[in-house]
């Protein structure tokens, strides 16, 4: 994966930011057609060319037909990210979402996925249940607002960011800027 190589050849350190995207879907979800209908939006064609960008990176990708509310799935990945070991529940959880399709608003397979990769499921039910992560995603939401984030993913590095799957030589020199503004 690109982020991998770009730590490797770069040290580069991975924070998750974390962004409103689609705030307004309600706890059940929102079927992609209701999402976009009237838009002149082919929820097929999008589906296959996110596929298509996927197996570019080697990243699984199911047969998505909803989305869903990720407000609590962001608020358990800000507790777990400084957990040993924490930082697996972002793969859990897209894996959850994108190849499984399952419901990231549902505090119960929230839980699930938490002890998926050996977070231990009663923090993740009380971070979920108490809400105790809400202000840290609101800082979050607010950091995104300001770098001007209008979807994910958005890479951002010395205070400039691109937005969208981006090649690995797009993400290089984006880095490599940052190097370099360093050093003046």
């Amino acid at each position: 994966m690109r982020i991998e190589r770009l730590r490797k050849q770069h040290g580069v350190r991975v924070q998750w930011v974390h962004f409103p995207l689609h705030p307004e879907t309600p706890p059940e979800g929102r079927s992609l057609a209701d999402l976009f209908a009237g838009r002149g939006y082919n929820v097929e064609a999008m589906q296959a060319a996110m596929r298509k960008r996927m197996d570019a990176e080697g990243l699984p990708y199911g047969n998505r037909t909803m989305t869903y509310n990720s407000r609590l799935a962001q608020e358990l990945g800000s507790w777990a990210d400084p957990v040993p070991g924490g930082e697996a529940i972002h793969d859990a959880l897209f894996r959850a979402y994108f190849v499984d399709g399952r419901n990231l608003g549902d505090p119960a397979a929230l839980v699930e996925i938490a002890e998926s990769v050996g977070l231990p499921g009663d923090e993740a039910k009380k971070v979920i249940e108490t809400r105790s992560h809400r202000a840290q995603v609101d800082a979050d939401w607010e950091k995104a607002r300001r770098y001007g984030v209008t979807g994910v993913p958005t890479f951002v590095a010395g205070g400039r960011g691109v937005v969208g799957a981006q090649p690995y030589e797009v993400l290089e020199q984006l880095v490599r800027e940052a190097k370099q503004g360093e050093g003046a």
